[in-house]
């Protein structure tokens, strides 16, 4: 009756192959410039429990703030701007508000704010933005980027007079907001606490759940063939089975399921057991290399297995995807990279986003 339901949702999915060791790798900028992540899931074959180093890594991810009807004209305080903004490695984005309905805003550790705004919203501020690549036939949508690190943003300066005369009066543009900082100066800690003494707020760690998987079909990977023409299924049916993992959903397709057909792809081989550990929150980059450096020491010693997965999921209601390029919704928010990594130090990264999104970096 509807065939469009029948339709799946468009995506980009982009696969590359390297060595962490090779001079060009990109992986640290992948990495790096992913800003706004809410879930990573690791995923080691062999594997029954989180050795010490890894547990230990993961128990250090940084605390974030959830912040109540913060507006938006704050992040251009002078005492914030100086030390908190300027000094790099702040993450801000609103929370709860939707990118295809609501206002959205992101401050990047770049300094640049982020204002993905309706119309009529873009109207009233008077700031120059540009059409959003969502739209339609009319412009519905805009996307504003300001540079709070620019020479024309500095204090007492007319731009910067200008727009924050547009957030506080014009359009007093307020949300909540998570708030997550990795380097934790003393002037930066101060600047921040005085912020957030001034609304109501509340302090968060990233929630980790780890759990062992019994005799587990898995997929037998070779990293030199990433397209899956022979010893490897294909890009696609490996994610599949990863989401497939992470949703608890059995992948034997045996008789007595009524749940699920759903089976491992092949070559697939059975594994005694698997270690399945997420973490969630406002997770940064910088936590997120941590853990990817300590992954790749995991071959350091002799193992069964010869890989293991980490998947990154950013926010699907975040205004940008890698840096600065924009991210819409559209059908199915897709926001996320996955790297295999191998005994020889040989990585896969794929890279998930919307059909209308920017091609990853």
């Amino acid at each position: 009756m509807y065939p469009e339901l029948d339709k799946c949702p468009r995506s980009l999915l982009v696969c590359e192959k390297s060595n962490f060791e090779h001079e060009k790798s990109r992986h640290d900028t992948h990495v790096s410039k992913h800003y706004f992540n809410h879930k990573v899931s690791v995923v080691i074959p062999g594997c029954g429990a989180l050795s010490s180093r890894l547990a230990t890594v993961i128990n250090n991810f940084s605390k974030y703030f959830l912040v109540n009807n913060l507006p938006v004209y704050e992040f251009l305080d002078k005492d914030f701007l100086k030390n908190v903004v300027w000094d790099g490695a702040l993450y801000a984005l609103s929370y709860k508000t939707s990118i295809d309905q609501d206002n959205t805003i992101a401050l990047l550790p770049s300094g640049q704010l982020i204002l993905s705004v309706d119309k009529d919203t873009y109207e009233q501020l008077g700031v120059e933005g540009k059409p959003s690549q969502y739209n339609h036939r009319q412009p519905m949508r805009y996307v504003v980027t300001i540079d709070l690190t620019d020479k024309s943003m500095a204090p007492e300066g007319k731009r910067y007079q200008r727009v924050l005369s547009s957030l506080k009066e014009r359009v007093p543009l307020k949300s909540d907001f998570l708030l997550g900082r990795h380097n934790s100066g003393a002037d930066g800690d101060r600047a921040l606490q005085s912020l957030l003494s001034r609304y109501q707020w509340k302090e968060h760690r990233p929630v980790v759940s780890s759990h062992t998987l019994k005799d587990l079909p898995c997929p037998s990977l070779n990293a030199l063939d990433l397209r899956g023409d022979q010893r490897s299924c294909d890009p696609h049916s490996f994610l599949e089975w990863l989401g497939a993992v992470s949703a608890g959903v059995s992948c034997d397709n045996t008789a007595a399921s009524f749940l699920s057909t759903y089976v491992c792809p092949e070559p697939q081989t059975l594994v005694s057991q698997a270690l399945h550990c997420t973490v969630s929150g406002l997770l940064l980059p910088e936590d997120i290399y941590s853990l990817l450096q300590e992954l790749q020491r995991f071959f350091d010693e002799p193992k069964i297995t010869s890989w293991l997965s980490l998947t990154v999921h950013g926010f699907m209601d975040s205004p940008v995807s890698w840096g600065d390029a924009e991210h819409g919704f559209h059908k199915g928010g897709e926001n996320f990279y996955n790297l295999v990594l191998f005994k020889n130090q040989d990585y896969w990264l794929h890279m998930g986003t919307g059909s209308h999104d920017r091609c990853p970096p």
